[in-house]
């Protein structure tokens, strides 16, 4: 059912709704673990891959800009979680079925949406690469050096922090609650978008924080590769929550 008709109603939220939504995720993860350590199986591998080819190339600084860019696609991801999360709150059994369900709602307006974020995050990657080679130049850097890190790698992951949490917050803005929108037929492609910024300003502090939140969690979660295969489903499963909380009318879980 199309909810095209309908203007989305944009609730306040308070940081006190955190602990709630991520005990959602939590629960959410445990009743369905197989399936969600299993689709971010896929994820973590392609991570783990990246980030060895880092290491194998003594960039090992490359490490937190690329993991922190993936807060960029990380939206276009969701749509297997949205599929298993609904079956979960109309009490029905979940199956990989519902992952591949999931990815078919992910109708042209998120595809477009995916494109742009896809091309910002080439853009974050080469410039963190020319802030690498600005700031390190050449010199080796092995990854047990970040334990110890030297002037020109501490500016280079200050800048890269900076810029890149500018840039993911921006990301944030256009497709957090776009995507959900989308994929519940609730707006088209530029009223989804107008909607999230809009729910994003509106909910300045907790939606920084939420970002922040991701972003850092995420990062550390790929470094650390048992770890992303339950915090990616649980925040996941914390996102879908939070935006039921933004956008609570009558959402679609047909």
């Amino acid at each position: 059912m199309s909810h095209l008709t309908e203007e989305p109603v944009i609730a306040r939220i308070s940081v006190g709704l955190f602990p709630r939504i991520i005990r959602c995720g939590w629960d959410m993860f445990v009743h369905t673990r197989p399936l969600s350590v299993s689709f971010s199986m896929i994820f973590a591998l392609i991570g783990v891959a990246i980030l060895a080819s880092i290491t194998r190339a003594s960039h090992s600084p490359l490490i937190f800009p690329i993991s922190g860019g993936f807060m960029l696609i990380g939206p276009f991801l969701l749509g297997g979680f949205f599929a298993l999360a609904d079956r979960l709150i109309r009490g029905e059994p979940c199956s990989a079925a519902d992952i591949r369900f999931g990815f078919s709602r992910m109708n042209g307006g998120v595809l477009s949406i995916a494109f742009v974020c896809a091309i910002l995050f080439a853009i974050w990657v080469i410039n963190a690469a020319y802030l690498y080679a600005s700031l390190i130049g050449r010199t080796p850097e092995p990854l047990f050096n970040l334990l110890a890190p030297s002037g020109p790698v501490i500016a280079f992951l200050l800048r890269s922090v900076v810029l890149g949490g500018l840039l993911a917050f921006f990301v944030f803005a256009i497709s957090a609650f776009s995507v959900p929108l989308l994929y519940y037929r609730r707006a088209k492609l530029l009223q989804a978008v107008q909607l999230s910024v809009m729910a994003v300003f509106r909910n300045m502090i907790p939606c920084l924080l939420w970002s922040l939140l991701l972003m850092v969690t995420i990062t550390v979660s790929i470094l650390i590769f048992p770890l992303f295969l339950v915090t990616f489903p649980v925040l996941a499963y914390a996102s879908h929550a939070l935006y039921r909380e933004i956008f609570p009318d009558r959402l679609d879980v047909s």
